[in-house]
């Protein structure tokens, strides 16, 4: 698997031939909207974590520029389907099977609403197991005790959590999720994008190795291998 990280939650993810973007939010972040020409990213499939703006900003645009399928909880589904975009349905606990691999829809605690303010469903995050390896997307969430499920059923080799504190997790919530999943690699999203997110990168790099685990902070269109 290759991951390129977009700033924000925004993701893709190589998977062989398949490309997946996870929470599109790219036009209006002001740390990728002059380095990331949305028109220009390939896409299969869309996952969205949940439905507040900075994670569904450019999902629409993608899927109509690229005939991607968006994929998320029951009510995004919905969303996007009465728009006429290709959509499919999950929810917590489920799993589907996918010509890339397999994925499975697991809780997060956060909340869920639309721009416009409208429900949008229960936020959740999601496991991919492909090519041999697994990958934990938490989405943005505080720290649950559910975590400890994970490892029970899967061996995550990279967890993605956020840690920009405030709204989701911080930085040594973190490293506790990093322990509920079992996974000493974890690469770190949903900071520095908004003003009261902003984190010291080499203060929370050396918060994880003091206890023997890694932090990946990606640049901007930079990519890592799992």
């Amino acid at each position: 698997m290759k991951i390129t990280h977009y700033g924000q939650n925004s993701l893709s993810i190589e998977i062989g031939s398949q490309t997946i973007i996870v929470d599109p939010f790219i036009t209006q972040n002001e740390l990728s909207k002059d380095k990331v020409d949305i028109m220009q990213l390939k896409a299969d499939y869309i996952f969205l974590t949940h439905a507040h703006f900075d994670h569904i900003l450019d999902a629409e645009a993608i899927a109509k520029n690229t005939g991607a399928t968006i994929v998320s909880n029951f009510e995004i589904y919905k969303y996007y389907d009465e728009k006429g975009l290709d959509a499919m349905p999950m929810n917590h606990g489920g799993s589907r099977t996918f010509d890339f691999g397999k994925v499975k829809y697991v809780n997060a605690i956060h909340t869920s609403s639309f721009p416009d303010g409208s429900y949008g469903g229960n936020p959740g995050g999601f496991v991919f197991s492909a090519e041999g390896k697994t990958i934990y997307i938490s989405g943005d969430t505080a720290l649950t005790m559910d975590m400890k499920l994970l490892p029970l059923q899967f061996e995550i080799d990279l967890a993605i959590l956020p840690i920009g504190d405030v709204v989701t997790m911080g930085i040594n919530d973190a490293v506790l999720a990093s322990d509920f999943v079992g996974c000493n690699r974890v690469l770190g999203v949903h900071y520095d994008a908004l003003p009261f997110t902003k984190i010291n990168h080499e203060e929370a790099k050396q918060t994880f190795k003091k206890v023997g685990k890694e932090l990946i902070l990606l640049e901007v269109g930079e990519t890592m291998s799992v």
